[in-house]
């Protein structure tokens, strides 16, 4: 399972959201998701909001964390984690932490935004290497563009078929666009009943990991609050699939479809 289980929380942060003029989210929300390879339990992946200031700017802090355990940490020990720090008011990074234990691989990733020079700054601790990359326009991070599109994106907006892209930086290979498809709504079976989603399609690269470019389909909650319900991935060997197993301090109601 090297790096599928990160590979997958990665993409649990960057379900599409959108909001009815009214913030998605607040300090305390914190949501928790079990992933399952095959037969397996094979990890728990978290997200908590805090709130912080760098340089005296008000910002939400997230950190995020993801975790083998059980009878798959017995053959793959995974121990992730990813923070990020982006404004309140505007949604902008301000810096992004990662660092991660896969079966003895190992990151340790610092990124510092600085929006008046549109320059960042990329830390690799482990090879004590500095990369310097300049963007245009808006830039996010891994975490950042959840919490980003949970509050600029109104469903009305959507429409089935067509991409909408976000520029990234998330690692030393750079920025690059993120491409996701709006497929429509869909109602899910979940632990707390059924539940009105939006589907999505990211487009990721094809080859060692994935089977084809549309191998993974993500399901968001279609209601003010726009979580993550559930994940799926077609791997080049076996699947994987994330559900949300926990949540607290949501801003908004979460909607249940009463049968």
């Amino acid at each position: 399972m090297k790096r599928y289980l990160t590979i997958l929380f990665a993409f649990l942060t960057l379900s599409l959201t959108a909001q009815d003029n009214i913030r998605a989210f607040k300090p305390g929300e914190w949501l928790k998701f079990r992933l399952h390879y095959g037969i397996l339990n094979a990890s728990y992946a978290t997200l908590q909001v805090y709130s912080a200031k760098i340089d005296s700017v008000p910002v939400y802090h997230v950190v995020g964390k993801g975790k083998t355990t059980g009878f798959a940490s017995l053959f793959f020990k995974v121990d992730d984690t990813y923070e990020s720090y982006f404004g309140k008011e505007d949604g902008k990074p301000y810096k992004f932490i990662r660092k991660i234990y896969e079966g003895g691989y190992t990151k340790d990733i610092e990124i510092n935004f600085d929006h008046d020079s549109d320059t960042a700054i990329l830390n690799d601790k482990k090879n004590n290497k500095k990369f310097n990359f300049t963007f245009k326009d808006s830039i996010q991070d891994l975490i950042s563009a959840f919490y980003y599109l949970r509050n600029n994106y109104k469903l009305e907006d959507l429409v089935i078929g067509e991409d909408i892209e976000l520029a990234m930086l998330y690692d030393d290979d750079g920025i690059f666009k993120f491409r996701l498809r709006y497929l429509g709504k869909e109602v899910l079976k979940t632990k707390y009943g059924k539940v009105e989603c939006l589907k999505f399609r990211p487009f990721v690269q094809s080859g060692r990991v994935f089977k084809e470019q549309e191998s993974l389909s993500l399901w968001v909650s279609n209601d003010k609050n726009k979580i993550p319900i559930r994940v799926k991935a077609d791997l080049a060997v076996g699947s994987i699939k994330a559900d949300l197993d926990g949540y607290n301090g949501l801003k908004n109601q979460f909607k249940i479809i009463m049968d």
